[in-house]
């Protein structure tokens, strides 16, 4: 089976992991020399990464051959049966993206992992049928969900495919509906915005907002460090989205929108209400 990964960054790169360790042959696109080597190098840590904590049975430099790098979506093989979209979460640089998509790719399942934008909006223009969300989670090799995201027009026959390709991968999946924020970035991010709100009210720490939620409530991870993990300007722009679909519930609280003003992103900055 041939998968083709659009977007090299933390997220492409590691669904383009899990569908190496999967028996895939990946196609990874990434725009312009450096930023496709960057994404190979990024592929190449995680397998081995895993490697080494003896969760990859197969050896990386063998699954490496199965990867192919590419700085344009026109160099993909027209045979594959999945694409996942991994591009930053604007709207129409995702539609310009999945209308190329169909074109070089006419057999092709048109995934796209976006966390929280509409599926319709994204589906409109293309062949809808074959288009659907498929919201994986960082780390993707790691999280055991996947969000299948469906909209009115997409196929029975795509969605019994797609599932039938995540639980072959090890995956459990849901599906719901296309409503703004899903089901997951919904939930994650309502809890997300009341501990940010929390902390600027001096209600705890984040240290005990995060224990809290992890011993009081089983939580594997409290959601400080989650939106760290995730980036702060991620969970930002999520959070407007929903706000403007949903209400002022989902109104970032105003530290939020300092730390991102700061540049205090979160791990991938090295700090933000954790230092990395």
């Amino acid at each position: 089976m041939i998968s083709v990964v659009i977007g090299g960054g933390t997220m492409g790169a590691g669904v383009a992991h899990l569908f190496l360790a999967g028996g895939h042959e990946v196609v990874l696109v990434e725009a312009g020399a450096e930023r496709a080597s960057a994404a190979r190098r990024a592929v190449e840590a995680s397998l081995a990464k895993a490697a080494d904590r003896g969760r990859l049975e197969a050896v990386p430099h063998e699954l490496l051959k199965h990867l192919t790098v590419v700085e344009r979506l026109d160099d993909v093989a027209a045979g594959a049966s999945l694409v996942v979209e991994a591009v930053p979460e604007d709207v129409e640089l995702k539609r310009q993206v999945l209308k190329a998509a169909a074109n070089a790719c006419p057999d092709a399942v048109l995934a796209s992992n976006t966390s929280s934008l509409s599926i319709s909006a994204l589906a409109e223009g293309l062949p809808g049928e074959r288009v659907l969300g498929m919201h994986f989670f960082n780390p993707v090799p790691v999280q055991q969900l996947v969000e299948l995201v469906l909209h009115d027009g997409v196929s029975a026959d795509v969605v019994a495919r797609v599932r039938g390709w995540a639980e072959a991968l090890g995956k459990t999946v849901i599906e719901v509906r296309d409503a703004p924020g899903f089901a997951t970035s919904r939930l994650g991010v309502a809890v997300g915005m009341e501990a940010i709100r929390m902390l600027e009210e001096g209600v705890a720490s984040a240290e005990d907002i995060d224990t809290g939620m992890r011993l009081g409530y089983g939580w594997p991870m409290g959601p400080l460090r989650l939106t760290d993990l995730v980036g702060l300007d991620v969970r930002l722009a999520i959070a407007e989205h929903l706000a403007a679909e949903l209400g002022p519930r989902f109104e970032p609280p105003a530290l939020l929108r300092d730390k991102v003003a700061a540049g205090h992103l979160g791990r991938k900055t090295g700090q933000g209400f954790f230092t990395w």
